[in-house]
């Protein structure tokens, strides 16, 4: 049985007890120090006799820096910890700015894609770091990673620095953390080309128009024939809901678009037509998911129908039929540069001013039949001329 009276050792404020060792099987030696802080005499236990290999002259040791200063007691080192534990739970990490960012707009549309962002290209490098420990060469070396390694789109890349800086702002405008010192942190974005348009060639969209009649899901031969013949974005397509389409009218009320405000656009025959083929299934939805919800994405039936018609692998199908719509419109010189903005609903008329240059050459093309006119009465007069 272990005696639990305080026994001296041969070292000045050095003591043990007798105490049953881990497991209940024989008596250890349980050692403690005793020291002044100012007035206060403390006693600390700082090992014991097996279990932390604890001698007399360790113990010893131990007491001088106890002393000294350079050992904090058990209480001293815990109410460290503790307060350590405190600062860090209110450090402004970006994740935790993320997280207040995250609750700040969840109502926002784009919050599905930012929390992807944030999941797969902020986080695992900048999770635990403040704003204030970040400078130019992190965000140098994020910018090459998107671009390089993962081989994003320079717009996708940017898109991603886009947030890394919307959620900085939003911590300084909250008071979660001080504003960028910008002699640290420079958010430089990559250079994207806005005037990028996508085209198929006559050959390519007959391929693809068989490719789309073949398809043996309904959903991805339909959602391409409206973008095609719609212009709309995909999120629209997929999210369009039959309460939304007017045929007798001929037009489609987008809701909650891209731009921000709702949205009605007149729609074509063709787009008519396409919409009257559609198998109807109890969802509300147009283009339905599993289980009749809203689909997240029609990315298989799509990627057969491209991959059937033996389209470019850079070419994006529904992206890439609504730059076909757009361009067809404007090279036929009878679609004005704003009615083509109201159709695709940009909201900046610098997006629709891509196309404009379609429209310059159908109408160059248009003034140029007064060319082809005097040509002709020219050529009809020197002919009768040499008749004669």
């Amino acid at each position: 049985m272990a005696d639990t009276k305080r026994k001296k050792t041969d070292r000045t404020g050095v003591y043990f007890r007798d105490v049953t060792r881990p497991g209940g099987k024989g008596i250890e030696k349980m050692y403690y120090v005793t020291f002044k802080r100012g007035d206060k005499k403390l006693e600390e236990k700082v090992g014991g006799q097996y279990r932390d290999n604890m001698t007399p002259a360790k113990a010893a040791r131990i007491r001088t820096d106890l002393i000294e200063g350079r050992r904090l007691t058990r209480k001293e080192e815990k109410a460290k910890k503790e307060a350590q534990k405190k600062a860090e739970a209110g450090k402004p990490t970006m994740q935790r700015l993320w997280q207040e960012f995250e609750k700040a707009k969840a109502d926002n549309k784009s919050i599905r894609d930012d929390r992807y962002r944030w999941q797969s290209h902020l986080k695992p490098v900048f999770a635990d770091k403040t704003p204030g420990e970040l400078v130019t060469l992190d965000i140098d070396r994020l910018r090459r990673n998107l671009l390089k390694k993962k081989n994003l789109a320079p717009a996708t890349a940017k898109q991603v620095l886009v947030l890394l800086k919307r959620i900085i702002n939003h911590g300084v405008k909250r008071g979660l953390c001080p504003a960028l010192d910008p002699g640290r942190l420079h958010i430089e974005m990559p250079k994207v080309n806005n005037e990028t348009t996508e085209d198929l060639s006559p050959d390519q969209l007959k391929k693809l128009m068989k490719a789309i009649e073949k398809a043996e899901d309904w959903r991805g031969a339909g959602i391409l024939k409206l973008a095609l013949y719609s212009g709309m974005r995909r999120g629209e397509l997929l999210a369009l809901q039959w309460q939304h389409v007017d045929l007798d009218r001929g037009f489609i009320r987008i809701v909650d678009p891209k731009g921000g405000r709702d949205e009605s656009i007149p729609i074509n025959q063709s787009a008519i037509e396409t919409l009257k083929n559609l198998p109807r299934t109890k969802s509300p939805y147009v283009f339905p998911g599993r289980g009749g919800r809203k689909a997240s994405d029609l990315k298989k039936p799509i990627q057969a129908i491209k991959e059937a018609a033996g389209l470019p692998k850079n070419f994006r199908p529904c992206h890439g039929l609504r730059h076909v719509f757009a361009s067809t419109l404007a090279s036929s010189g009878k679609v004005d540069m704003y009615v083509l903005q109201k159709l695709l609903t940009h909201k900046d008329p610098k997006m629709t001013a891509r196309y404009a240059h379609l429209r310059d050459s159908a109408l160059r093309d248009a003034s140029g039949v007064m060319d082809n006119a005097f040509t002709n009465t020219d050529e009809a007069e020197n002919e009768e001329a040499n008749r004669g």
